[in-house]
């Protein structure tokens, strides 16, 4: 029998599959029977190196008899040093200053009070179908769906949307819909927001909730060059695509763009609560006195878990192994939608992978999708939609996911389909 559903958490708080885990194992959770679920959400993309990696939870034990908290604005623990020397080899160009928070919204907060305070210029450009967060500055600038932020309106000031290239809701080639894409954002800085107004642009490399669509080597580039030229920053939102997820280390790795800013958070600590601005010091400089700050920034046993977890990801070839089979399941989705009208397109770089549901009509059929989910859940799989309509069942496994486990997924993707569409 499962257990009762909680009475005293907030009934706002709805949950994408049925599942009690009472533990979690590799790619794997377990409910309280003991029934195995493979578990292809990872968390949202957070427990990247798979559930309870012993070397993370050996690290978190060690840390935990050692020092738990040592709140960074108060005293130093040599962990904040160590991490953050770590993460700046990893990070492109200049970068090498980190501001620790907690979450991926705390760090797209601390981007906007950085680009604003460094450039004097008060607003941003972000792309339509962005999610950057929940609080105040992170939600006005979150274009993936309405219900995030419906109620709160108005919402803070100074945000202005350029399109970004989804191809397959365009219906266009790459080409044609990046060279649209570029006219409209040169549009709106000539229309809406000038660049002397303009502090920054604020980019997901894979669109996260606005449906696992990656943007285009050349748009980046395309951003990058107006940035340039403009005097604007360019800021990437790494929280969902970074740390190896979409087989190379930052989803913006293979545009060659340098950013000016790079947010982090989900992949960084393996389920600890751990995120991070990075910016060079001479950008970080330039933020005023009282803008940077918080409670459980850079936690302890939140480090000591980020440090184990780049120790996994080198170590186990993390970034390539989600790379290569990443591809085979590309491969193996593609040819079930070759076998099933109701997929429209499957898209996604590494492990981080859209399978987009459509009508005859070509109108999204979020219906489908929800159905396909369930069946999977059924049958022991774990899957979390994205996209506007609820229409794009996205696939996260843990990067330690191997060949069988992708193939078996696979398969059980297949039988839902049928069943979902018969």
């Amino acid at each position: 029998m499962p257990p009762a559903e909680p009475r005293h958490l907030s009934p706002l708080l709805k949950r994408a599959t049925a599942v009690h885990a009472a533990r979690g194992e590799g790619v794997y959770i377990i409910d309280p029977d003991g029934r195995r679920y493979l578990d292809f959400t990872s968390g949202i993309g957070v427990t990247s190196t798979g559930h309870c990696h012993p070397k993370v939870v050996d690290a978190i034990r060690r840390q935990a008899g050692t020092l738990i908290h040592g709140q960074y604005t108060t005293v130093l623990h040599p962990l904040l040093e160590e991490l953050a020397v770590r993460l700046t080899r990893l990070l492109p160009g200049e970068i090498d200053s980190l501001f620790y928070v907690s979450a991926g919204t705390e760090a797209v907060e601390g981007s906007v009070r950085l680009a604003r305070n460094a450039t004097g210029k008060s607003n941003l450009i972000v792309f339509h179908g962005g999610f950057h967060g929940r609080t105040t500055a992170s939600l006005s600038m979150t274009t993936s769906k309405t219900g995030y932020g419906d109620g709160l309106q108005p919402l803070m000031a100074g945000v202005f949307v350029a399109p970004f290239p989804y191809t397959y809701r365009y219906g266009w080639e790459e080409d044609e819909a990046v060279d649209f894409c570029l006219r409209e954002l040169d549009f709106l800085l000539a229309t809406q927001t000038a660049p002397n107004e303009t502090a920054a642009m604020v980019v997901e490399p894979v669109l996260g909730e606005g449906g696992f669509v990656p943007a285009p080597d050349r748009f980046l580039r395309g951003l990058r060059e107006r940035c340039d030229r403009h005097g604007i920053l360019l800021i990437v939102d790494e929280v969902q695509a970074g740390f190896g997820r979409t087989g190379s280390f930052w989803g913006h790795d293979r545009s060659g763009v340098i950013p000016d800013v790079v947010l982090m958070a989900k992949g960084l600590a393996s389920g600890m609560p751990l995120a991070a601005m990075a910016a060079s010091r001479g950008l970080m400089e330039k933020a005023w006195p009282g803008s940077q700050g918080g409670t459980y920034g850079g936690n302890a046993v939140a480090c000591a878990a980020a440090l184990a977890t780049l120790d996994v990801i080198e170590g186990e070839r993390l970034v390539e192994n989600a790379a290569e089979i990443g591809a085979r399941l590309v491969e193996q989705l593609r040819d079930l939608a070759g076998r099933h009208e109701a997929i429209g397109d499957v898209r996604g770089r590494g492990l981080m992978i859209g399978t987009e549901f459509a009508r005859a009509d070509g109108t999204p059929d979020g219906e489908t999708a929800t159905a396909v989910r369930y069946q999977c859940e059924r049958r022991g799989l774990l899957l979390l939609p994205c996209g506007a309509f609820g229409q794009v069942v996205r696939w996260l496994p843990p990067l330690i996911v191997s060949e069988a486990q992708v193939k078996e997924a696979a398969g059980i993707f297949d039988e839902a389909v049928t069943e979902a569409s018969a």
